[in-house]
């Protein structure tokens, strides 16, 4: 049965595009992020203008989520994913025309930094389309009944290239410098643009083309909230997430208190994404469905601790491997979270709900880079990133007292309701 290959979803032709256009994205985008940290860190030498950075990102992303998600399901995936690339293509080459030596030198640093933080803010106003639409077009690629098979390697393909996205650029930030850097950016961006259109355009599966936008989000997020299985998952990876956010003060930690410089950086920044993907491959054999509500708390509180462990740690190979076994949890969490979404979702709201999941975890993300940046002017930066573990501790046992329903969620049934359906 296909749920038993471990195989299965890539034995699709147009999928195996699709992950490897999503790859040189992710690759291209996570490099370009920790670029934009270290010059930043580098121009400012504040630790709250790496929270700038996450709040310049969240604030589009967020406000422009719902409305997102409406367009994407009203409109032709393929072709809504290669205008979003097109414009993030604009942004990397803004950015290394930022870093032009002569510009540097002409303008001011304040200049500078603004100029910076304003594509970072174009950056979050495409971030609201771009989730929406590739979780949408990922369901018209593959068939329902390998959904988790699909989401374990699409997510593999995420990780693996946050993983040598940072690796690569801290190495290349010291070998080539951050200008230079930013141009290979922005030819992996064009390769993407490229690559996307050997995928099919797919048929639009919403019958309310021209709904009003107004009902049609009401209808996204009442589904959400209603749908227990989904908020749960959502609201306790947000909640993680948000406290959590020790990537977003690697820089301090690599320059101030580990003293790494830009290599040491990129193996940091790398390091959670290796254990995430190294943990996705494991769950290609094995699949994490049954007692799926468990094996969530589980791996968001291995999360926590690891957190807190990273924290106190003024060992390098002791960072790095709390920071590894940080990814090797968020990874399952990550599998687990996407097969909820693709398995409980109808065809027709995939747009509006994977906006939810956005304003949710995907914000949250940028929003914790705010929290760290602002725990850390005020505590410290040890004391910012432990008390972001412990929160994260709290956070999954109190879901695990009050939601025993949670506790109890398994997915084999929804699954093999999808594999006798379609034979």
């Amino acid at each position: 049965m296909a749920k038993k290959d471990p195989y299965a979803a890539l034995r699709i032709k147009e999928f195996n595009i699709f992950l490897l256009v999503r790859f040189v994205l992710v690759f291209g985008w996570s490099m370009q992020f920790i670029v934009i940290e270290w010059q930043v860190y580098t121009l400012t030498k504040d630790p709250l203008s790496l929270g700038i950075i996450g709040l310049m990102e969240i604030i589009p992303a967020f406000t422009m989520a719902l409305f997102a998600g409406h367009i994407v399901d009203q409109k032709e995936k393929r072709n809504l994913l290669a205008t979003c690339i097109g414009a993030f293509s604009l942004i990397s080459f803004g950015l290394f025309l930022l870093t032009w030596p002569r510009i540097v030198a002409d303008w001011s640093t304040n200049t500078i930094l603004y100029s910076i933080y304003a594509l970072v803010f174009f950056g979050g106003f495409l971030r609201s389309f771009f989730g929406p639409t590739i979780f949408s077009l990922v369901a018209l690629i593959v068939p329902k009944k390998i959904y988790p098979n699909a989401a374990t390697w699409n997510s593999s393909t995420w990780q693996m290239a946050s993983v040598l996205g940072p690796a690569f650029g801290g190495l290349l930030i010291s070998d080539i410098g951050v200008h230079w850097t930013l141009c290979l950016i922005f030819i992996l961006i064009m390769i993407a643009f490229v690559l996307l259109f050997q995928v099919k355009k797919k048929p639009i599966l919403n019958p309310k083309i021209g709904e009003p936008v107004m009902q049609s989000l009401k209808e996204g997020v009442r589904y959400v909230f209603k749908t227990k299985a989904i908020l749960g998952a959502i609201t306790l990876d947000m909640v993680a997430v948000l406290f959590g956010g020790a990537v977003a003060l690697l820089p301090i930690f690599a320059q101030d208190i580990l003293k790494v410089g830009s290599e040491g950086f990129g193996v940091l920044r790398a390091a959670p994404a290796v254990g995430a993907f190294l943990t996705m491959l494991v769950t290609a054999y094995i699949p994490i469905s049954k007692n799926a509500g468990m094996k969530l708390l589980a791996a968001i509180f291995g999360f926590g601790v690891c957190i807190i462990v990273f924290g106190l740690s003024s060992i390098f190979w002791v960072s790095v491997a709390a920071l590894f076994f940080s990814g090797v949890t968020d990874g399952v969490s990550m599998v687990i979270r996407q097969t909820i979404l693709q398995l409980k979702t109808p065809d027709h709201m995939r747009g509006r709900v994977a906006s939810v999941n956005s304003m949710f975890v995907g914000s949250s993300n940028e929003l914790g880079a705010f929290e760290s940046g602002v725990t850390a002017k005020l505590m410290g930066t040890v004391t910012a990133v432990v008390f972001g573990g412990t929160m994260t501790l709290i956070t999954v046992v109190t879901t695990g007292i009050v939601s025993p329903a949670f506790r109890k969620l398994d997915l084999t049934k929804d699954l093999e309701a999808h594999e006798n359906q379609e034979g």
